[in-house]
C-alpha cells in the first residue's frame, strides 16, 4: 500500500528490552513463572467462588468477574512478550498491533469499571445494610457487570477508530514490549496530536471518574464507619474493604501517571522508566492482586482451605449472613 510516496507499513518490530539483551533467557523464565502463577491465582478465585455457597455474594461476585478480566488482561499482553524473549523475529503484523492495543485498554477500562462497582457495592453494604438485598440483587449485579464490559469497549470505539485513521509509513520499531497507545503514536506519519487528544480525554475519563467513585464511596462509608460506637465492629466492618483498596491504589496509581498526563517527546530514560512502569501494571500486579484477597480475606481463606479438603461442594444452599444482610446464595 502507498500513501503518495511513502509506502505503508504493515508491521512493526517491538523492541521490548534491548538492554538486557544477554538476559533474554532469564527474562523469559522469570515472565514464564508470574504468568502461571497469575493465571493459577485468579482460577483459583473464580473456582472458589463459583463452588462455595457461602461466596455466592455480590462481592464476590464482582471478584470473580474482576479474576476474569485480569486473565485476559494479562493474556493479551504476557505470551507476545515471552515470545519476544526467545524469538529474534519481533515483529507483529500493524491488525494484530492495533488489535492488542485495543483489547488493552478495553480491558483496563473494564477493571476501572469493576473496581468502581466493587466499591459501591461496600458502600451499600456499610452504608444501606437494610435495603443491600434489593439495590445488589442477583439481577442489578448481572447487569452492572455486563454494562462494564459492554460499556468498556464501547467507549474505546473512538481511541480505535482514531488510531486506525493514522498512517505509518516508517520507522516501525515500536520502543516498548506491547503496542501501547503511545509509542505507536510516536511512528505515524503525520501529526497524531489530535489523536492523542481523543486518546487523552477518553483516557482520563474513564480513569478519573471511577477513580472518584471509588473515593466518594469510600468516604461515605469511612463516616459510617466512625458512628459506629464498638471498635470491633469499626474494625470488621473496614475490614471488608481492606483487600479492595490496596488493589485500587495499586492499579490507580501507575494507570494515572502513564495515562492521566499530557503526551510529550519522552527522554530515552524516561522511556525506559515507563517501561518499567508498564511491566508492574500489567504483570505484576495482576500476579499480587489474588495474593492480596486471599491473605486478606478470611472468608477467602476458609473457602481455599476447604476446597483443598473437598468440602465446598457439601455445603446446603441456604440462607445466609453477607456483610451487607440476608440473602439466599444462589450465583
Amino acid at each position: 500500500m502507498r500513501a503518495g510516496n511513502a509506502t505503508l507499513v504493515t508491521h512493526f518490530i517491538i523492541l521490548g528490552f534491548p538492554s538486557l539483551q544477554k538476559l533474554q533467557l532469564l527474562l523469559f523464565l522469570a515472565g514464564l513463572v508470574i504468568y502461571l502463577v497469575t493465571l493459577s491465582g485468579h482460577i483459583i478465585i473464580i473456582l472458589i467462588v463459583r463452588i462455595d455457597r457461602r461466596l455466592h455474594t455480590p462481592m464476590y461476585f464482582f471478584l470473580s468477574h474482576f479474576s476474569f478480566l485480569e486473565i485476559w488482561y494479562t493474556s493479551n499482553i504476557i505470551p507476545k512478550m515471552l515470545e519476544g524473549f526467545l524469538d529474534k523475529d519481533k515483529s507483529i503484523s500493524y491488525t494484530g498491533c492495533i488489535a492488542q492495543m485495543y483489547f488493552f485498554i478495553s480491558l483496563g477500562t473494564a477493571e476501572c469499571f469493576i473496581l468502581a462497582i466493587m466499591a459501591y457495592d461496600r458502600y451499600v453494604a456499610i452504608c444501606n445494610p437494610l435495603r443491600y438485598p434489593i439495590l445488589m440483587s442477583n439481577s442489578v449485579c448481572f447487569r452492572l457487570a455486563m454494562s462494564s464490559w459492554v460499556g468498556a469497549f464501547l467507549v474505546n470505539v473512538p481511541p480505535l477508530v482514531s488510531v486506525c485513521k493514522l498512517p505509518f509509513c516508517g520507522p516501525n520499531q515500536i520502543n516498548h514490549f506491547f503496542c501501547d497507545t503511545s509509542p505507536l503514536l510516536k511512528l505515524s506519519c503525520m501529526d497524531p496530536r489530535e489523536v492523542e487528544t481523543i486518546n487523552f480525554i477518553v483516557a482520563t475519563g474513564v480513569i478519573v471518574s471511577s477513580f472518584l467513585l471509588i473515593m466518594v464511596s469510600y468516604v461515605l462509608i469511612l463516616v459510617t464507619i466512625l458512628k459506629i460506637p464498638s471498635a470491633t465492629g469499626r474494625q470488621k466492618a473496614f475490614s471488608t474493604c481492606g483487600s479492595h483498596l490496596a488493589v485500587v491504589a495499586i492499579f490507580f496509581g501507575t494507570l494515572m501517571f502513564m495515562y492521566v498526563r499530557p503526551t510529550s517527546s519522552d527522554s530515552n530514560n524516561l522511556v525506559n522508566f515507563n517501561k518499567v512502569v508498564s511491566m508492574f501494571y500489567t504483570v505484576v500486579t495482576p500476579m499480587l492482586n489474588p495474593v492480596i484477597y486471599c491473605l486478606r480475606n478470611k472468608e477467602v481463606q476458609e473457602a481455599l482451605r476447604k476446597a483443598m479438603t473437598g468440602r465446598c461442594l457439601l455445603l446446603p444452599k441456604a440462607k445466609h449472613i453477607s456483610n451487607g444482610g440476608l440473602q439466599e446464595s444462589g450465583w
